[in-house]
């Protein structure tokens, strides 16, 4: 029969903690990813189904429940984390958890916590959409998704850029562009010996002659400015998405086209500046002594 050997002094204190940790971290990573993963798969994809039923013609609600509610799911599944693991109690302690909001805003930089404003107002902005084309002070492009701290946006090189939303606050946006079309401009430069009348009724025939430019609102043309040495005319014309259009290509055609009719009517493009220079210029030839050549020499 073998002999009973009683424990150590410090063998129930050193495993005890340990012990009590590992189940503190394997609660809450259960409870906490369980949380997460019902939140994301059944409540997210319900809430946003939701709300797009609700709002079909404003995206922009959409895609921000989407964000917003994400988040929420995440700091829920912390929440039944902290649960799982037994420090329930903690949170019921008012001043820890003041403290610790104070200590997360006062390590937030002002620049985030500007994003994160500016994302709300964007959001409640019914003038600003997911689906509108913008252009601000660094770009233009069709607004993809508005998040917290940034607005993605796509170009027409299709290249998707995040712009911070407090660029966009701070700055005045230019929407002459509707959800589904664009306003293209282009400015052309002719003498003041051209027949400016002409000119402006052929820039109009040329939009009209391209099949992707729309009938209504129909093509424009107006003397924008009458500079020192040309006047400058502008032709106005509006498309389809410009995302289905390449309008890099249909600017460059809608160039060719005018450069070539203002060729057949005689009218010229680019002008160069005319100066008139009045005056007079004296040489004074100054006699010198061969006696001072020499000396040169």
């Amino acid at each position: 029969m073998g002999q009973l050997v009683p424990p150590g002094p410090f063998e129930g204190i050193v495993t005890e903690p340990y012990a009590d940790l590992a189940r503190g971290v394997l609660g809450f990573a259960v409870a906490a990813a369980v949380t997460y993963s019902l939140g994301r798969i059944v409540a997210v994809p319900l809430i946003v189904r939701v709300v797009a039923a609700r709002n079909r013609n404003n995206p922009t609600i959409t895609s921000a429940t989407r964000t917003y509610v994400h988040v929420l799911v995440l700091v829920l599944a912390g929440l039944v984390g902290i649960a799982g693991a037994g420090l329930w109690s903690l949170l019921t302690n008012l001043s820890i958890v003041i403290a610790a909001l104070t200590l997360v805003v006062g390590a937030a930089s002002q620049d985030v916590v500007g994003s994160l404003t500016s994302g709300l107002f964007l959001v409640s902005d019914p003038d600003f959409n997911v689906g509108d084309w913008i252009a601000w002070p660094g770009g233009e492009g069709f607004v993809e998704e508005i998040d917290f701290r940034v607005t993605r946006v796509r170009t027409l090189n299709n290249e998707t850029i995040t712009v911070p939303n407090t660029e966009l606050t701070a700055n005045a946006l230019t929407r002459p562009y509707g959800r589904d079309r664009y306003r293209a401009v282009e400015s052309f430069e002719i003498g003041y010996d051209d027949d400016i009348e002409l000119a402006l009724r052929e820039l109009v025939e040329v939009a009209r002659d391209d099949d992707r430019v729309l009938a209504d609102p129909s093509p424009t043309a107006t003397l924008e400015e009458l500079g020192p040495g040309s006047v400058r005319i502008r032709a106005e014309f509006w498309i389809d998405d410009p995302m289905d259009a390449d309008l890099v290509t249909l600017r460059s055609d809608f160039r060719r086209r005018v450069k070539a009719r203002f060729d057949e009517i005689d009218v010229t493009l680019g002008p160069p500046a005319g100066r008139e220079l009045s005056g007079s210029v004296s040489v004074d030839v100054e006699k010198r002594s061969a006696t001072d050549e020499r000396d040169e020499r």
